[in-house]
């Protein structure tokens, strides 16, 4: 039996058995890793050379699908303000983001970028905050009753 790429494996496995949190966790990371890919396309005349035009609209896309997951898993109805406040915000990013991929505009991008890393880092603090370990182990069994 062959075996496909262990690497490929293992992100799928962390993936599957990962807990909400982590799972937004990891796609803020995503989109972090392909802004500062993105970002990283700038010569240091703060232009993108030619060979790299492709990669650059490549990431920022990447980047863009990664926000608009992220938009279409927020639940509007139990998640009252900070849902809107969110869904304001991917908007945003996904505007600004188009803007930058036209105007190639590295300063916009790194405010995109230092955002969205905020964001992770507050949202890596809220998992671990309600990662399995803090909840008392009364609370931890599996309700199958519905």
């Amino acid at each position: 039996m062959a075996f496909g790429n262990p690497y490929a494996a293992y992100q799928k496995t962390a993936v599957n058995t990962a807990s909400q949190g982590k799972l937004v966790v990891m796609l803020y990371q995503g989109a972090a890793r392909e802004l500062q890919s993105a970002y990283d396309c700038f010569g240091r005349d703060d232009k993108i050379p030619a060979n790299l035009i492709e990669s650059f609209g490549k990431h920022v896309m990447k980047s863009q699908e990664i926000i608009n997951e992220l938009q279409v898993s927020l639940d509007m109805d139990k998640g009252g303000q900070i849902a809107q406040n969110l869904m304001s915000l991917y908007v945003y990013f996904n505007k600004e983001l188009l803007d930058v991929s036209i105007k190639q505009d590295k300063v916009k991008l790194g405010q995109i970028l230092g955002m969205i890393k905020e964001l992770s880092s507050a949202w890596e603090t809220a998992a671990q905050n309600t990662s399995v370990d803090s909840i008392p182990q009364a609370q931890r069994t599996l309700n199958i009753t519905g």
